[in-house]
């Protein structure tokens, strides 16, 4: 028995290939499925079993292009009530892969459908080794419960039971594989490690450590991290089986008349780092800079509804953030502009941009009374850790909706983990007609390191969801 995990940066996202000597699974694949078929084809293997454990939120599942590419069937909750060709799963069924055998077990609580897949290699011994937990439970973590409106706290008593009734049964030697690692927003803490075993977890794992129903329900649903717009979407899309990749638009290379011209019914997003964006810039184009958390920013911030016109420094880069936007269910790249903001401000086309302050000017600003508005669009909890005496903290998501909250005319100055969420908000103020909108390039981090502040604890950890954004 092979399991071997394919972890995609950004959207965390943890898939597994579950192989024996001739046949495998797929187990939560992403979107773009060519990395399975390049991996099986190097281990010899044939795909014979698409499984998932639940309807993802964060992200466009690969089942229904898997399927399609290798004639696999497709195995998934029974609850969750799909409507694509698949066999339903639930719990007392089985599934066979040579001498691995995989149980399942219904595991509510993240989602209401959600399964486990407990692995038992027969060829070796008769107890389980392993279990594809999906979103229940993560390394250091548990899923979050609170993504259905109105279910937050009977899902969280759900998990409660899921966890210690039936995962915390299993071996303390069997292995734990999770669907998504730190940086994910299916859960609120989940540790750097991408897997783990059951008996370290039922350890050190903060959400196993609470006895008591009812304070595990109050943990789990109070204080946690925003939901993006696009997992409710994204379920529903799964639920339905997605569009063939294939079947998508390919995206033009568009000179600058043409582009200009399509921008009247399209979002224009400019992927380039938020220093170009503040260089020179489309006027009311969005900046979600690429080096970001970009899947779930874009997911977060635009409409799937309108067609989306990339601004980059190059193919490979708009190429990128076409397959980015896909992973996230937002399909409609209708094309890039070809030779860039160069190539558009050489023509004589118009142009806006953002002046970067630095540390020290932003801390001139704060302390010799120049009067300023300071805006933190980091998550509360960061803001809570440590802000700028006087800021005001609006979510850079909410800035969409609390803009009319600040005053147009006021100098105004957006700050995050180190200017990408901020150079965002300064996107969205533009677009509402802000006119005096700075960004604080390094944002809180540089601020620290100048000497002038308290380090942000979540801007300098390599795997949050949040940092160097």
């Amino acid at each position: 028995m092979l399991i071997q995990q394919i972890f995609t940066e950004k959207i965390a996202h943890s898939s597994y290939i579950l192989a024996g000597d001739k046949t495998c699974a797929i187990i939560d694949p992403r979107r773009d499925i060519n990395i399975y078929l390049e991996i099986t084809r190097e281990l010899g293997v044939k795909i014979t079993h698409i499984l998932e454990t639940h309807l993802h939120a964060d992200f466009i599942s690969g089942h229904i292009d898997l399927a399609k590419r290798t004639g696999a069937p497709i195995y998934a909750p029974g609850k969750a009530n799909c409507d694509f060709e698949h066999t339903a799963l639930s719990e007392g069924d089985s599934v066979d892969i040579e001498d691995i055998r995989l149980n399942i077990i219904e595991t509510p609580g993240h989602t209401p459908e959600h399964i486990s897949y407990v692995v038992t290699d027969t060829s070796r011994g008769k107890k389980p080794i392993a279990v594809f937990c999906g979103d229940t439970m993560f390394v250091g973590d548990v899923g979050r419960p609170d993504l259905f409106p109105g279910k937050a706290e009977q899902l969280a008593s759900k998990l409660y039971d899921t966890l210690n009734g039936k995962l915390l049964n299993l071996p303390e030697f069997c292995e734990i594989y999770p669907a998504h690692g730190a940086g994910s927003l299916c859960g609120r803490a989940m540790a750097s490690k991408r897997s783990s075993t059951m008996g370290y977890e039922r350890k050190y794992n903060y959400a196993l450590l609470i006895d008591d129903r009812k304070e595990f329900i109050e943990s789990l649903t109070n204080n946690m991290p925003s939901a993006p717009d696009h997992f409710s979407r994204c379920t529903e899309i799964n639920r339905k089986g997605p569009e063939l990749l294939k079947e998508l638009h390919i995206p033009e290379a568009l000179n600058n008349a043409t582009f200009k011209n399509k921008m009247k019914d399209a979002i224009v997003l400019d992927v380039r780092s938020f220093e170009s964006f503040g260089g020179q810039h489309i006027p009311d184009s969005y900046n979600i800079d690429i080096n970001s958390n970009f899947p779930t920013y874009a997911g977060w911030l635009l409409s799937p509804d309108k067609n989306i016109l990339l601004v980059s420094e190059n193919y490979s880069q708009a190429f990128d953030a076409c397959q980015q936007l896909h992973r996230v269910g937002l399909d409609k790249v209708e094309g890039y502009l070809e030779e860039g903001l160069y190539g558009w401000v050489t023509e004589g086309f118009a142009a806006k941009h953002v002046p970067q302050i630095s540390a020290p000017e932003l801390n001139d600003r704060v302390h010799k009374g120049r009067k300023t508005t300071i805006v933190d669009v980091r998550e509360a909890s960061e803001y809570e850790d440590y802000h700028i005496e006087g800021a005001v903290n609006i979510p850079v998501h909410e800035l969409r909706g609390r803009y009319n909250e600040l005053d147009p005319e006021a100098e105004t100055v957006l700050i995050c983990g180190s200017g990408q969420r901020s150079g965002m908000g300064c996107s969205l103020l533009l677009q509402h007609g802000f006119q005096k909108v700075m960004n604080a390039a390094g944002g809180m981090r540089g601020y620290a390191a100048a000497g002038f502040g308290q380090e942000c604890p979540m801007c300098v950890l390599p795997w949050a969801p949040f940092k160097n954004k």
